[in-house]
């Protein structure tokens, strides 16, 4: 084996190691990256050649965390890892997006990424480290690539930056970002922050930067010591310079004037295939099915060229407008009924129908990660089908796509939906893209934020997004920023950068660089301009509605908290949950319990308020602690020799004695009272070791003229008064009615 290790110290004396020579050595680079007790491993595989027709980069990139890794076993049936998480997804698209802008554009075979977290502290966040692993895998191959590069997370937590931050302590942070760069150059970011300004934002990239730096300088050490500075040669397109130059010059001018021409999506999208078929029909029959992918590639190029000329030339845009200007947008809310809330955003030709749905603690998302365990109360999901676009072919369920999208928008919405104590329910916000072309994740949050505040959920803040496009010239250095920019500006141009936001500052951002550079000045450009679109984008959602509503929509759910002492959270359940199922069967009602310290929190989710308040008081009957001198309407239980056994609340009962059923002399009990009889009791008595409860009928009764109350000796511990199931009397007076001697009372 021939192991070389590498070693980073990190600012705060983290020590991070990275291995390569011992572990898969097979796979065309492998590294073990190693900090504390959490390790990933990192392996990059590649075909020999590329496949015929292909003329992209086939690069996969897969993240998967090992169960065994954290000590714990799988959930489901099959006891396995099965398909990968929603997080696991996220990481993989974080690491894909850093390293694709750097494979030769001329490069096509196939490329495998793979990282395994196989070892797990609980306190190092693998998807920090996890870019790291990845380039380093690629940078001890032999793959052709223009790394490395490095990713961070930086984190603001106490007013001080933090490079790869603990679970424990990045809850804290009001900055939190994953940044990937080269040593030079920022080539991706994102991540969530709490309202903060556009330059906190660059001077925490800035930070994550210098990190970076050094990670690739050792990264580039390790090339050298294993001679893989120079990658393997390879071949993988056919060119034909004559066929390139002929569909430059039969088309570049015609190119140039559709994308001047201001069409719609579609209708440009026809012209520009109608011209390369023009293009096709000057080339010998014979010989078209040879070059039809020659010249796919070239007029693709030349495509590519008049809109970038045209852009950085004239200002102008494919439809029509200038570099700052924002689509028509307009804003409709409540447009669906049956929905808790819903709202329409349009902005030119991308459009959302957004839907709000309230729920109870029992549809809170549960998350079950091999590090991550717990709910989550507010979720959002983005939905994408093809007629989006017009395509005609089915839909194959959620991709990779689909879930980054709603990630990004769900994180933007966070920092301002209530949680916790603020907000009993469940929050989950649907995006459906019904039109798109371009910055659909952005049209999410406008129209989530809507639907929100239709809704009546009681958000801190609107929050507004808006994605920002860039066209550069690398001869003269000229460079455009675009506001809002379309599919084709994002398709052809340099950069996708979404920043969303309050009117008082930032909350998520995700930014990709499709060329290897990005100067700070343009991301300074693009962040001013993105907080004026921004703040015009906002202006028209609140022509609409402005604020939450006063109330939730009618047809919502209401929900009812209360706070109980955690002694009676037992009493609520019952035996095997026949106390708390009972209730909601009869009252109709959801109800949920949490305990939190010594408290237990209720829940009761209803649809209409009778079937809640009667929910509330069977609660508040069994949690209610009976007072002395109250008086309680009761329900007899059962009936003894001295007395009878009232219930006055759900599972408490008293002796109501014999003597105290009446001012007048009674010989039986079944006289007054039967089994199952209600009656009114005066509580006048709790004994404070037994708890025994001592109730009077007697007292509630008007007294006879001339009655005369004498002072009454307690009588619970052993006394024929004494309240609970015990206390039968054994002989001796039983106090029925007045006496003459006047020991309890009697007529003057």
């Amino acid at each position: 084996m021939n192991i070389v290790k590498k070693t980073i110290t990190m600012g705060d004396g983290t020590i991070v190691e990275i291995e390569t020579g011992k572990l898969a050595k097979q796979a065309a680079g492998s590294v073990v990256v190693k900090v504390g007790g959490m390790m990933l491993l990192a392996t990059v595989t590649c075909a020999k050649d590329a496949k015929e027709d292909v003329d992209f980069m086939p690069l996969s990139v897969e993240y998967k965390e090992k169960y065994a890794a954290a000590g714990r076993y799988p959930g489901g049936f099959l006891k396995r890892e099965g398909r990968a998480s929603d997080s696991e997804i996220l990481v993989a698209r974080l690491v894909d997006r850093a390293l694709r802008p750097l494979f030769p554009d001329d490069f096509h075979a196939e490329v495998f990424v793979n990282v395994l977290m196989i070892s797990a502290d609980k306190v190092n966040m693998p998807d920090s480290y996890a870019g790291l692993a990845a380039s380093a895998a690629l940078a001890v191959s032999d793959i052709p690539w223009h790394g490395p590069i490095s990713e961070v997370r930086v984190a603001r937590i106490d007013g001080k930056f933090v490079i790869n931050p603990t679970f424990q302590t990045v809850d804290n942070a009001d900055i939190d970002l994953i940044v990937a760069a080269t040593e030079e150059n920022i080539m991706m970011v994102e991540g969530e922050m709490k309202e903060v300004s556009e330059a906190e934002m660059l001077e925490a990239i800035k930070c994550a930067h210098e990190a970076i730096k050094e990670q690739c300088r050792v990264q580039k050490e390790m090339m050298v010591e294993l001679g893989k500075v120079e990658k393997k040669a390879y071949c993988h397109e056919v060119n034909d310079e004559d066929l390139r130059k002929a569909v430059h010059d039969y088309c570049y001018d015609k190119c140039y004037a559709i994308a001047k021409s201001g069409l719609a999506k579609h209708e440009r999208e026809d012209a520009f295939d109608a011209l390369k078929e023009e293009f096709m029909e000057t080339i010998p029959e014979e010989e078209r099915e040879e070059k039809e992918m020659m010249v796919s590639r070239y007029y693709g190029a030349v495509e590519k060229e008049a809109m970038r000329r045209m852009i950085i030339d004239e200002g102008v845009r494919l439809d029509g407008r200038t570099t700052a200007q924002i689509r028509p947008i307009w804003c409709e809310v409540g447009y669906l009924p049956g929905a808790h809330g819903s709202a329409i955003f349009t902005r030119g030709e991308t459009q959302s129908l957004s839907t709000v749905t309230l729920g109870t603690k029992m549809d809170m998302k549960e998350l079950d990660e091999v590090l991550v365990q717990g709910t989550q109360q507010f979720v959002l999901h983005y939905n994408f089908p093809p007629f989006a676009t017009g395509e005609a072919k089915p839909q194959r369920g959620v991709g990779r796509r689909e879930i980054g999208h709603g990630n990004l928008a769900w994180r933007a919405l966070k920092p301002v939906v209530p949680v916790g104590e603020e907000n009993p329910y469940a929050v989950r916000v649907v995006s459906d893209i019904l039109e798109s072309n371009g910055s659909s994740s952005m049209a999410t949050v406008c129209a989530g934020t809507l639907a929100l505040m239709d809704c009546g959920v009681k958000i801190k803040k609107p929050v507004a997004g808006i994605a920002m496009g860039l066209i550069s010239d690398e001869k003269t250095g000229k460079f455009v920023v675009l506001s809002d920019i379309l599919g084709d500006e994002d398709h052809l141009g340099d950069m996708d950068f979404k920043v969303t936001g309050t009117k008082d500052g930032i909350t998520a951002t995700q930014m990709d660089i499709k060329v290897d550079g990005l100067p700070y000045e343009v991301l300074e450009q693009a962040l001013a301009q993105a907080k004026e679109g921004r703040a015009h984008i906002m202006g028209e959602m609140m022509k609409t509605i402005s604020e939450p509503r006063a109330e939730y929509r009618p047809n919502v759910p209401r929900i009812v908290q209360i706070t109980i002492p955690s002694e009676f959270i037992g009493a609520v359940i019952g035996t095997g949950g026949k106390v708390i199922q009972e209730i909601q069967k009869t009252t109709g009602t959801t109800i949920t319990i949490t305990e939190e310290g010594d408290q237990g929190i209720i829940d009761i989710f209803g649809e209409n308020k009778e079937s809640m308040d009667a929910a509330l008081a069977r609660i508040k009957a069994i949690t209610t602690v009976p007072e002395v001198g109250e008086t309680y309407h009761g329900k007899v239980v059962s009936i003894l020799e001295f007395g009878a056994f009232v219930e006055i609340l759900p599972g408490k009962e008293g002796l109501l004695h014999i003597s105290e059923l009446d001012y007048k002399k009674v010989d039986k009990v079944e006289d007054v009272l039967q089994v199952g009889d209600e009656v009114d009791v005066k509580l006048l008595e709790i004994d404070q070791k037994t708890g025994k409860m001592r109730l009077s009928r007697r007292a509630l009764l008007p007294a006879p003229e001339g009655w005369v109350e004498h002072e009454r000796k307690p009588r619970l511990n052993g006394g024929s008064n004494g309240g609970g199931r015990g206390g039968r009397d054994r002989g001796g007076d039983r106090g029925r009615g007045p006496r003459r001697d006047g020991d309890r009372g009697g007529r003057k």
